[in-house]
């Protein structure tokens, strides 16, 4: 079965514990403050939202359990992550673009969204090693 050789949940389960390194605040830096600009690595911290948004439609989806859920950790990573409502919004927006744009592909669980699911977790991954491992305290 193509489910078996993609092993989402062990997948799943690295990227919670790397997800537990970055939602704490990475540096002063990563703080909105009024007149500063976005941290360097603002692109990573919105594809990891979409990337959030669409595991939090595509595990139920595939019957994955996760508790908490995808959008329980996106408040986490928000809580820690954003301070001004602005920022806050534009992550807020690419989570549910995640979401959505699977929402509207897939109504099944299919071997194409299992695949989509695995490659985003690698993804999710990959953004947040890379981003804690370049910027992290």
């Amino acid at each position: 079965m193509f489910g078996n050789a993609i092993q989402p949940v062990s997948s799943a389960a690295a990227l919670m514990a790397a997800f537990l390194v970055v939602s704490a605040p990475l540096t002063a830096s990563a703080q909105d403050t009024p007149g500063v600009s976005a941290p360097p690595y603002e692109p990573q911290l919105m594809r990891l939202s979409e990337i959030f948004g669409a595991l939090h439609y595509l595990r139920p989806l595939c019957g994955e359990e996760d508790t908490p859920t995808w959008r329980d950790r996106m408040e986490e990573f928000l809580d820690a992550e954003t301070r001004d409502e602005n920022r806050r919004r534009r992550f807020i927006e690419r989570f549910n673009q995640g979401y959505r744009g699977f929402s509207v592909a897939y109504q099944d669980c299919t071997d194409a969204a299992r695949l989509a699911m695995a490659q985003y977790l690698g993804q999710g991954e990959t953004i947040i090693s890379d981003v804690t491992s370049r910027y992290g305290r």
